[in-house]
């Protein structure tokens, strides 16, 4: 177990009280990637692991709880989209299975939902993009609030976490906030949380953990990627918007936007109606995350990763890449 200093535990003492463990480094939820192996390897290393559920239907959920307390004994989260059309069961089997910590995203959970959960006794994060959205899921009886800005991988809102961190952390205090975004080494941990955050969350620095089930291919591409290849997806065109997504740049990515032209120009000569139209576009990429983390399509499949992916230069144990973080974090409190 990575030990700790004194001066970095205190700075980070609330975050590691929240989530019950010895450091306070969340993994981020990555769909495909962050399953029983990753999270318990995450947990068992003094962090807290978070098995992204993604479009999981119940049952699978389920199975992938108790086969990542079959791993662990200790604390880890569950992260759930609010748009699922089954969040209400899926909450039920995070408290069936005594999940300790339920993560919500991509949107306003519902009040039943933040209801249930608190009912149960399992505390509650969400995301929020603004001071005034955190405020309000605070009083809305969200206990913790996670930011994340646009350098993470994955799908992005419009603003850096640096402006992020300085915007909210001020303004929300009554809980704990944790910063996630382009962190990538201790050094920044430390500048967060003397800001007021109460820990972090790293997604792209442990892709390439040697637990981490991501396919070869999958690793090798971060471990060659700098942090101007992961780019956010490219719309062309404001009548037919997309959620931008940030990935390495691969021929798929060319392929979407020539995907994009052809199907503006079939919908501007009559061929096809807006909705089909979009429908085509927001469905080129289905099924193309599981393609480049399970089968190792790197060439057409989307290789999602953070702008930190240039931070990332060799497959390592999960406990190797925390003792680094924190031995990093420990340097820039000693030179303080």
């Amino acid at each position: 177990m990575v030990k700790t200093s004194p001066a970095l535990h205190h700075l980070w003492q609330r975050g590691c009280d929240f989530l019950g463990t010895e450091l306070a480094i969340m993994g981020g939820a990555m769909s495909w990637v962050s399953e029983r192996h990753l999270v318990a390897a995450l947990s068992n290393a003094g962090g807290f692991g978070t098995i992204a559920c993604g479009s999981m239907p119940p049952d699978l959920l389920r199975g992938e709880i108790k086969g990542t307390q079959a791993l662990t004994q200790k604390p880890f989260g569950v992260n759930l989209i609010t748009m699922h059309p089954q969040l209400d069961q899926l909450i039920d089997i995070c408290i069936a299975e005594k999940v300790t910590h339920i993560v919500l995203a991509g949107g306003l959970p519902p009040a039943t939902a933040i209801k249930k959960i608190k009912d149960a006794g399992a505390k509650l994060m969400c995301f929020t993009p603004t001071a005034a959205l955190g405020k309000k899921l605070v009083r809305m009886g969200v206990d913790a609030i996670i930011i994340e800005g646009m350098e993470a991988g994955g799908h992005i809102g419009p603003v850096s976490t640096s402006v992020l961190a300085q915007e909210i952390l001020p303004e929300i205090r009554d809980v704990p906030v944790f910063v996630a975004g382009g962190i990538g080494r201790g050094e920044a941990i430390v500048s967060y949380l003397e800001m007021g955050a109460a820990g972090v969350q790293l997604g792209t620095r442990f892709v390439c953990a040697t637990e981490c089930i991501a396919h070869p291919k999958f690793k090798q591409s971060f471990i060659r990627a700098a942090a101007r290849d992961a780019m956010p997806s490219v719309q062309i065109d404001a009548r037919f918007p997309i959620i931008p997504v940030r990935a390495i740049i691969n021929d798929g990515s060319k392929k979407f936007l020539e995907k994009q032209r052809e199907v503006i120009a079939r919908f501007d000569k009559g061929e096809l109606t807006k909705e089909a139209a979009q429908l085509e576009i927001e469905h080129f990429w289905a099924g193309a995350l599981r393609r480049a983390v399970i089968d190792g399509d790197v060439e057409t499949g989307s290789v999602m990763a953070g702008q930190s992916v240039g931070m990332v230069t060799r497959e390592q144990p999960v406990a190797e890449i925390m003792a680094e973080l924190v031995a990093q974090a420990e340097k820039a409190l000693e030179n303080r």
